[in-house]
């Protein structure tokens, strides 16, 4: 099976536009993306828009070496559909580029379990029952049921959302397993929406090193910080 990351990125974000390139710790946050995403040793694409405002993004992904693929900006499902089957995957990983701070060597246990229990309509995610920090979310599944929700599905919701039509199982046969944190930590907020959410990824980079922690670091680190968490724990995330 050929199995590859694809990441959705794009400059024009509601909230807090541009983020994805903002820096901090010397780096932009899609270089610590990117850099925290290769510790599954998977292979990893951009998913980006066709527009111009997202050239950069382009740009940041020929300096470094990363393949990158432009489609639809409101339908992302068909963007993650042409990016998956034009380099030939066989089961994505996908996550969003708004988690400078993901976790590599989580995805790649994810990706071992997936293999090991693997069929066409297994969906594996610790996202949906969650207990992981929000930051840290990724979802697996095979090209077959991206396919099928590409060909399938319908609402808006779906499209803007990428796995809905799958998770919500609207063919009745998708299989699923949750990936569970020993405790739930799913009050913690290490992800990139708001000027807050900045805020507080650049001082875990600039005065934590948090580039090189795993996240049971950085969440052993919020355990006994609470002031960093207070930082941001009144943004609320945008529903589907």
């Amino acid at each position: 099976m050929k199995i590859g990351i694809i990441s959705q990125a794009r400059m024009t974000s509601t909230r807090l536009p541009g983020k994805i390139l903002l820096k901090a710790g010397g780096q932009v946050m899609l270089k610590h993306h990117v850099n925290r995403l290769a510790w599954s040793g998977l292979p990893i694409y951009i998913a980006t828009t066709t527009n111009e405002t997202d050239d950069p993004v382009v740009a940041f992904a020929e300096l470094n070496g990363i393949s990158f693929f432009r489609g639809d900006e409101e339908n992302v499902l068909s963007r993650y559909y042409g990016c998956a089957k034009e380099n030939g995957l066989d089961v994505i990983v996908r996550v969003t580029s708004d988690c400078p701070l993901i976790d590599g060597d989580l995805i790649k246990s994810a990706v071992n379990y997936y293999k090991q229990h693997y069929t066409p309509n297994l969906y594996v995610s610790n996202a949906l029952e969650r207990t992981y920090p929000r930051g840290l979310d990724f979802e697996i599944f095979s090209f077959a049921l991206l396919e099928e929700a590409f060909q399938n599905a319908t609402l808006l919701s779906d499209i803007e959302h990428v796995t809905p039509y799958i998770h919500q199982n609207r063919s009745g046969k998708v299989e699923f397993h949750h990936i569970k944190n020993e405790t739930d930590k799913s009050a913690y907020r290490i992800t990139l929406d708001t000027e807050d959410d900045f805020k507080l990824i650049k001082t875990l980079f600039e005065e934590y090193s948090a580039a090189a922690l795993s996240y049971k670091q950085l969440i052993s680190l919020l355990d006994y910080m609470p002031d960093l968490v207070a930082i941001n724990a009144h943004i609320e995330q945008k529903k589907l």
